[in-house]
This record gives C-alpha cells, structure tokens and sequence, in this order.
C-alpha cells in the first residue's frame, strides 16, 4: 500500500472511530500497525478491493444513459417476441414522460412551489389567479389598496 492510501485509511478510521483522538503517537500507532497486516495479508496486488471509505469512481452521465437504453431495446425485443411490444412501448414512454418532469433535483434554497399549499404560509407565486382576485374581477370590485 501506498502512504497516500495508508494515510487516508487512518483517517477513515479517526472519523469512523466514536472514541475521541488521543496523542497521535499511541492512538495512530496500532492503527498503522493493522493496516499493514491487512496490507501484507492482501498481497501486493492490494486484494483487488479499494478500501473502506474510499470512493470508487462514479459510472458518467452519458455511459449510465446508453446502458439504459440499450436495456430498454432489449427489453422491448423481448417483449416483441412475446407480441407484448406495443403495451410495452407505450407504458415504458408514460414512464419516461414522469420521470423527466420529475427531474434529478429537488427545489433550490428559497425556490416556491407551483403549488401554494407547499409554500410556508401558503404563500402562491407571482400571476397564479387566486379566488380573491376572481371574485374581484367578477364584481368589478377595485383592488384592495387601490
């Protein structure tokens, strides 16, 4: 094992550890210890694993993307066989119709719903057409403050 991974797995362990740090020579020193046992029980490959705690890299955007189409011509060839094509066709697009409005993230910090009732205070969003303001329009009652 490297320092740099022989470091960051004694950092791992400080944060995971619920005991607080002591001195750094005593606390750190059967930490050292036990990572190189494990180090030398795996071999100089290093096991083939990456340690706890460290993050293997994430699979991109586009890669994950042409992984889920191709699963889904799969499928759809299958299900084609099984003279299931066209429900399946027509389901798996009402699925990707909801799961694209739905999006990746959630509302921004500060960010108001188009739905007042999730708003704190009910607060609605600038030109939603309230039952106040219709009842105005349709008396011909002036605006309050006006």
């Amino acid at each position: 094992m490297s320092a740099t991974v022989e470091r960051r797995l004694a950092q791992f362990r400080a944060a995971r550890s619920p005991r607080p740090a002591g001195p750094p020579g005593k606390a750190a020193a059967p930490e050292a210890a036990e990572g190189q046992r494990e180090a030398a029980a795996a071999g100089p490959s290093g096991g083939g694993q990456a340690p706890p705690g460290e993050a293997v890299a994430p699979v991109s955007a586009s890669l994950l993307l042409v992984l889920k189409v191709l699963l889904w011509a799969v499928l759809l060839a299958l299900f084609v066989e099984l003279e299931l094509g066209l429900p399946y066709f027509v389901l798996s697009l009402l699925y990707w119709m909801y799961a694209g409005t739905r999006g990746p993230a959630g509302r921004r910090q500060g960010e108001l719903s188009a739905y007042s009732v999730f708003n704190p205070g009910c607060v609605s969003i600038p030109g939603t057409l309230t039952v106040e303001q219709l009842e105005r329009e349709l008396y011909y009652r002036p605006a309050a403050g006006r």
